[in-house]
């Protein structure tokens, strides 16, 4: 349920802070005393659209805040989304607090339970705490998806898995009509392809192969230059009469016969001694090469062809040599696609999958809204004989379609009749303006006392939805209201009397002009203050006639079924 509300600088707001108890609430005034603030700046704090004109004339922002004690099957609901969202979880009796500001400028922050949010987040959480049905209620009935989900919503369809569905069959349905479409072209272009992978085929080009090529390619090339020089290298260090392994004995020889004598020449005969064993091992690997190193002029010519085919090819299709392996791969995987979108039979079959797929969804949601149509009906039918429609009967046709749809098998449409004896018609062509707010108020109440599985929201909101309404009706609408709110939270804008009469608590609405400035409050009224405004309601100006009128009508509102009777007998002396 709604707890507080919290308004600064909003509109016409200074600064308001209303407490909400459990039960009915009615919110009056005069006519345009702001009575539709209230819901303005709820409406704001769940997420509606804000801008700088709802900030206070001079003020820097607008910040509004709704705390909220959701019920524990609500929270037990919400704390999954919440956690998910990064937002404290709503256990059971803890507060959610949702805040929105808009400055000046008509920039928005939010936040909920104190952390950062969007006012996506803020929309997807104000739609689990708070319905709310306005004054126009009635012309969401006369559209097909408002009234669609409507029923869906008393049927417990899961709308996600049914749109999942569909998209799925229309997906698979347009790639079945677009392979149709461009068979002529794919046909082009899988021959294209496959033209140009036969001709890289031929060279098979293996990735890493051109650089192995151009190696081996330059080492057989100048293998003559190698084997000269590894000889010429061999025969100056050990070959020649004159040669570096030798001269470096020779000097090894001289001083080891004097380096004990002398110490100083110790670190000098150590370096000739490794230069020594260093020469040696260069002999050996020049050796090595000059076994291992030949002159293979039938390879290298092999290499020679090879090169250059890699460079014809590199050259027609306009790519490095070193790219084709890719290339080859790539055109490969563009036909195996190619071959996969022209395959209609395959893609027939998917086709047909994914409709039986859907079809089953549908089939479910089918028999959902069956189930759920005759007990909705029956329902509105028996609000409506309470609201000045006696014999009027109220029907939900699901009529087949004809072709698939998104929404299901069926369409949805509500069917009324105005009176006994006369057959139900589509509701926006039989009902008048007040039969329709009151057939919207039928409905409104009806589908809030039917959420009895702890999916409905904490609390429920009746925007000048009684308008049209009077005598004995508005009765029953304050009746319905205050029963409704035995159940959950209901606030009622309202300008009826017998409403307000209803409501457990009372809130009025006034405007004032203080120092050039025009500004709203909002008061709770109990006792006499109350008795005045419903007297005020009854007539404008407040007589003792009207005055009694009204305290009558509290008395009867909330008196017990022998209190009732009296307060109805006292009702009549005074009028």
């Amino acid at each position: 349920m709604l707890r507080r509300l919290t308004l600064r600088d909003f509109v016409i707001v200074t600064a308001l802070e209303v407490d909400l108890r459990t039960g009915f609430t009615a919110l009056t005034g005069e006519t345009g005393a702001g009575k539709s603030i209230l819901i303005d700046a709820l409406q704001l704090a769940l997420g509606s659209r804000g801008d700088a004109g709802v900030v206070r004339e001079g003020a820097v922002r607008a910040d509004i805040t709704a705390e909220f004690e959701p019920h524990a099957a609500l929270a037990e609901r919400l704390a999954p989304w919440l956690h998910d969202a990064g937002f404290d979880s709503a256990e059971p009796g803890a507060a959610l607090l949702l805040r929105r500001v808009v400055d000046a400028q008509g920039k928005s922050r939010a936040w909920i339970n104190g952390s950062p949010a969007t006012v996506t987040q803020l929309r997807e959480l104000g739609e689990n705490l708070v319905d709310i049905h306005g004054q126009h209620a009635w012309q969401s009935l006369t559209r097909a998806d408002s009234v669609r989900a409507l029923v869906d919503t008393q049927a417990g369809v899961d709308t996600a898995a049914l749109q999942q569905s569909w998209a799925a069959r229309r997906e698979a349905q347009r790639r079945l009509d677009d392979a149709k479409s461009r068979q002529a072209d794919l046909d082009r272009e899988r021959e294209r392809l496959q033209w140009q992978i036969a001709e890289l085929d031929k060279l098979k080009p293996q990735a890493g192969e051109w650089d192995e090529l151009n190696t081996e390619h330059q080492r057989l090339g100048h293998g003559q230059a190698i084997l000269d020089a590894a000889q010429v290298a061999l025969s100056a260090i050990s070959e020649d009469d004159t040669n570096a392994g030798s001269l470096t004995s020779r000097a090894i020889d001289a001083l080891d016969s004097v380096a004990q004598v002398d110490p100083n020449l110790a670190s000098a005969l150590e370096v000739l001694r490794s230069a020594q064993a260093q020469l040696e091992d260069a002999a050996h690997s020049l050796n090595g090469a000059l076994r291992h190193t030949e002159l293979d002029p039938g390879r290298l010519g092999e290499l020679d062809s090879r090169i250059a085919s890699w460079m014809s090819l590199a050259r027609r299709f306009r790519r490095l040599p070193q790219d084709l392996p890719e290339l080859l791969q790539n055109w490969r995987d563009e036909l195996a696609a190619l071959d996969a979108a022209a395959d209609l039979e395959t893609l027939d079959r998917q086709a047909a999958e994914a409709h039986q797929a859907w079809r089953a969804v549908a089939k479910t949601v089918s028999q959902q809204r069956a189930k759920a149509a005759p007990a909705l009906a029956q329902a509105v039918t028996a609000a409506m004989q309470d609201l000045g429609m006696s014999g009027g009967r109220f029907e939900v046709a699901l009529p087949k379609q004809d072709e698939p749809q998104a929404f299901g098998l069926e369409s949805v449409e509500f069917l009324v009749a105005g009176h006994a004896g006369s057959t139900p018609r589509p509701l926006g062509k039989v009902a008048s303006g007040g039969e329709l707010s009151r057939l919207a108020l039928a409905i409104a109440v009806t589908t809030s006392q039917r959420a009895d599985d702890g999916s409905q929201s904490g609390t429920l909101i009746f925007d000048e939805i009684d308008s049209g309404v009077g005598g004995a009706v508005a009765d029953t609408v304050g009746q319905l209201m205050q029963r409704l709110g035995g159940s959950q939270q209901v606030l009622a804008v309202t300008h009826l009397a017998q409403v307000a009469a209803c409501a457990h608590q009372h809130l009025v609405v006034s405007k004032a002009l203080s120092q050039g400035t025009t500004t709203s409050d909002i008061r709770e009224v109990t006792g006499e203050d109350r008795v005045r405004e419903v007297a005020r309601m009854l007539g404008g100006t407040v007589t003792d006639t009207s005055r009694a009128h009204a305290q009558v009508m509290v008395d009867t509102a909330h008196a017990t079924p022998e209190q009732a009777g009296a307060s109805k007998r006292r009702r009549k002396e005074a009028a």
